[in-house]
């Protein structure tokens, strides 16, 4: 009997009013999933990405990413659901709330959810790859304690204080045993002294066009090798090693090899979406908005309408007319004008004679030109 030991919970559901249950393991996911959305867009607003991609591109690998870590668990433990003897009925391979949830396939179809997001925003995948490498690994070490909730992921049987206390009747456990090797904390702090790693790595060589991603996916199927060697549940093996541990040996070499392989690449990565040059700019909107941003700080000017030239009479607002026909306005005033042999015309004279003719009454001037040929 170990002198010391971690217990399990005691239960993992908890039901809201007695209806709604409350899982452990989905509490877990959705919390991970939310503190990897945070930490990859304050990442992705300092790289000078804009506020609320990581967001957006987060409704696209969510789904996929269930879906595919699902997908996985399915595939590679297909005896626990189809198998002649399975614990499992066929049905129960679609409650992922009861566990089960392969990191390679959430990673791998959760990067097609990602990428149909980037080619919509017109933005770089490799460049939100490496954005959201850290925070994946930390949202791995939340997800983690969902498997300790539900009594899971845990290795073979130790002594060690820190030995993990599993109920007899749980799938994968020895007779006779009572504490494992908690395989799920140790992957835990390996996946969050991963995460440190991966941002003082990305700080100090400035890697870029998903080196770090790379070194992301190599770093975790290291840890994830030899954590995978520790546990004693079912799986299948091939020459010796668990499927899981080849899965780690293939997908450390790929990233390596892209990791060398990416080494020299210096083009620029797109992480604003760039405006289309065939839609043109409307008018009023980004125009007006120019003028406005070059002409800030400054007062507007007031209109100036042209005074008028010396001489020139002006058109009178109450009569539209005087300003509809010019050419007649012209005519009246070479009729003010004396003629070139100094008379003066005959309507001019009774106008300067007679200061009380109103210009707006015509009737006015006509009485005066009757009475000038009395």
């Amino acid at each position: 009997m170990p002198l010391a030991s971690i217990p399990s919970p005691s239960q993992g559901v908890w039901y809201l009013f007695g209806v709604v249950p409350i899982r452990a393991y989905a509490l877990c996911i959705v919390l991970g999933v939310v503190v990897a959305v945070v930490i990859g867009e304050r990442r992705w607003r300092a790289r000078g990405g804009e506020p609320g991609t990581i967001v957006d591109l987060a409704v696209w690998a969510v789904p996929f990413g269930l879906v595919g870590g699902r997908l996985y668990h399915v595939i590679t433990d297909w005896q626990l659901y189809f198998g002649p003897d399975a614990p499992n009925e066929p049905i129960e391979a679609l409650f992922i709330w009861n566990g089960g949830l392969g990191i390679w396939g959430a990673v791998a179809l959760g990067g097609v959810g990602v990428w149909l997001g980037c080619r919509g925003r017109g933005i770089s995948l490799t460049a939100v790859a490496d954005t959201v490498a850290p925070g994946i690994a930390v949202a791995q070490a939340i997800g983690r304690w969902g498997n300790y909730f539900n009594q899971e992921l845990f290795g073979s049987p130790t002594d060690l204080p820190w030995g993990l206390e599993i109920d007899p009747d749980r799938p994968g456990t020895v007779p006779g045993e009572d504490t494992y090797h908690p395989a799920f904390l140790y992957e835990s702090i390996w996946d969050l002294g991963l995460a440190l790693v991966l941002i003082w790595a990305g700080r100090k060589f400035a890697l870029r066009h998903a080196r770090l991603f790379a070194l992301y996916v190599a770093g975790y199927t290291v840890g994830r090798f030899w954590i995978e060697g520790l546990r004693v549940d079912t799986a299948h093996h091939i020459l010796g090693l668990r499927l899981n541990q080849w899965t780690s040996i293939v997908l450390f070499i790929g990233a390596m090899a892209y990791f060398w392989y990416a080494r020299n690449k210096s083009d620029a990565e797109q992480v604003r979406p760039q405006p289309d040059p065939a839609v043109e700019p409307v008018q009023g909107e980004t125009g007006d908005a120019d003028k406005g941003e070059a002409g800030a700080g400054t007062e507007a000017e007031p209109a100036v309408t042209p005074a008028a030239s010396d001489g020139e009479d002006t058109a009178d607002p109450a009569h539209p007319s005087d300003l509809a026909d010019p050419d007649e306005s012209d005519e009246s005033d070479e009729s003010d004008r004396v003629k070139e042999d100094g008379e003066p015309r005959l309507v001019s004279g009774a106008l300067a004679a007679d200061d009380s003719v109103d210009p707006a009454h015509p009737s006015d001037l006509a009485d005066q030109e009757e009475k000038g040929s009395r």
